[in-house]
């Protein structure tokens, strides 16, 4: 196998962004063999690059970087989207090399089911797409089971082992045996002074994770020190994802919401935002940039505070090439209302915009290029939840509690993870298609040529040298040339694989 191309990887890293995302590193056939996540994708990439690489240790990560031939990048908004992108990356991909370093069972979360009566804190390994709150990761298990053990004694609540049962008079019966008597609490409890100890158990469990980070930090210097690298990257991911559990502004993937929030979520939005009627359906926008080059766009569709998804929309940008949100935004918005307008069909009762005032601005000047009047329409920046108004009204925070911020929240949040599939589609495609970049002498035009008769690389690859001669441009010394590399290319992709 030819060795990588330094000199092109380093070019490749001196125009990378220094922003949060995700990067996919691939061999010489386009295989995704390795799939990280970055808070600084120019800084993080680099490190792969640089001449003390050469000194780690662990053999895993040497392979790992003899191996790298090409890598693509993924832009997103915030570490914890480049967090959320690289679990499903992963998943989608089985990169070789992600298996002993992310797929860490070391790692710990506390997961707490808001929508039950009763909460139980319970201890699980990966975060599901659900409407429960999350506490972690953390490294240190025995400590983690030790305090859930203890938070049960102090505050009385429920883990992972009871049901709690109805009695005559209302109340709850946590416990049937003699538990009851040696956690010290009230056998019989309301939902509503269940609560207040969940409520008390979380406040607990915060400042416990704020012990626990310093102690991560000690360990990360260690690891760093001792020229540990890949652990002191672990941990320092761990300590991230464990400064932003206990950060008061934390916003997790899906707010802890009740399914009975969205009539009230609905019924305040009407109230706050002074709407001629209930909101009950809201569209929004979100704009994702993908590796720097080009913009894509996501529109999700609500009914009565729950998703719509045969409704949802994605875009590619079609009126210009690069990165620009206000542009971008303004296209999508037009060409959404636009064809309503056309087709005699009614606009929303209220379209949200994720970002502040300038992409705002932008997608009311689309309304205004149309000529027709906008339905109710808001902002919804994400720095401190601040809702934008259009016109002269001062910006807005609802309590973070309130129904209504939950709403704007989930419908906010369902438009990114909408995004981020559309990316990952369209970065599958370009990745499967990458290997021909290293066969010599084949243009764009016979590459379109190529993958519109075989519509496929793997068709290709199964192709003789006569199927190939069958597509224009291609004559029996091209055709042959491009059999030898692909079954050269595969050949060697299958001896690794092993």
């Amino acid at each position: 196998m030819p060795a990588p191309d330094q000199s092109k990887l380093k070019e490749m890293v001196r125009k990378l962004p220094h922003g949060p995302g995700v990067y996919l590193m691939k061999d010489q056939l386009g295989s995704v063999i390795y799939v990280g996540k970055a808070k600084d994708l120019k800084k993080r990439v680099s490190t792969y690059f640089q001449p003390s690489r050469k000194q780690i240790s662990h053999p895993k990560i040497r392979s790992l970087v003899t191996m790298i031939h090409d890598f693509d990048i993924i832009e997103v908004k915030s570490e914890t989207e480049a967090l959320l992108l690289e679990g499903k990356l992963i998943k989608q991909w089985k990169p070789k090399y992600n298996t002993d370093f992310v797929d860490d069972k070391r790692f710990l979360l506390i997961r707490l089911d808001v929508q039950g009566k009763f909460p139980k804190f319970q201890l699980v390994r990966n975060q599901r797409d659900d409407t429960s709150r999350y506490f972690g990761p953390f490294a240190f298990s025995g400590l983690l089971r030790r305090t859930l053990s203890e938070m049960r004694l102090k505050f009385g609540i429920l883990l992972n082992d009871t049901t709690p049962k109805k009695q005559d008079d209302g109340t709850y019966q946590l416990y049937d045996d003699v538990r009851a008597e040696i956690y010290g609490h009230s056998n019989y409890v309301t939902p509503e002074s269940y609560a207040k100890r969940v409520e008390e158990a979380c406040k607990f469990l915060e400042g416990k994770a704020k012990v626990w980070l310093s102690e991560l930090k000690e360990a990360m210097q260690k690891a760093a020190e001792a020229q540990n690298y890949e652990r002191a990257a672990e941990l320092r991911d761990v300590v991230s994802a464990l400064e932003k559990t206990i950060t008061k502004d934390r916003r997790f993937k899906r707010t802890p919401t009740m399914i009975s929030d969205a009539g009230h979520g609905v019924k305040q939005l009407k109230k706050v935002l002074e709407l001629p009627r209930l909101p009950r359906k809201m569209e929004c926008f979100d704009i994702s940039h993908i590796s720097g080059t080009f913009v894509v766009a996501s529109m999700v569709h609500f009914i009565d505070g729950k998703p719509a998804s045969n409704q949802y929309r994605r875009f590619k940008i079609k009126s210009f090439v690069g990165n620009d949100d206000f542009r971008a935004m303004e296209e999508v918005v037009g060409r959404r209302y636009r064809r309503l307008h056309e087709e005699g069909k009614p606009f929303p009762d209220l379209v949200v915009i994720d970002g502040g005032t300038g992409q705002v601005g932008a997608a009311i000047k689309a309304f205004m290029i149309l000529g027709i009047d906008p339905p109710p329409l808001i902002g919804l920046a994400k720095k401190r939840e601040t809702i934008i108004f259009p016109d002269e009204r001062k910006q807005m925070n609802l309590m973070p509690q309130s129904p209504g911020l939950k709403l704007l929240q989930r419908i906010r949040d369902e438009a990114h993870r909408f995004a981020n599939t559309f990316n990952a589609d369209l970065r599958s495609k370009k990745i499967r298609e990458s290997i021909l970049d290293d066969f010599q002498g084949l243009g764009k035009v016979r590459r379109i040529e190529l993958m519109a008769h075989f519509k496929s690389l793997e068709k290709l690859r199964k192709a003789s040298v006569k199927e190939i001669q069958a597509v224009e441009g291609f004559g029996p010394k091209l055709s042959k040339q491009l059999w030898d590399f692909l079954q050269e290319s595969f050949t060697v992709a299958r001896r690794e694989a092993e």
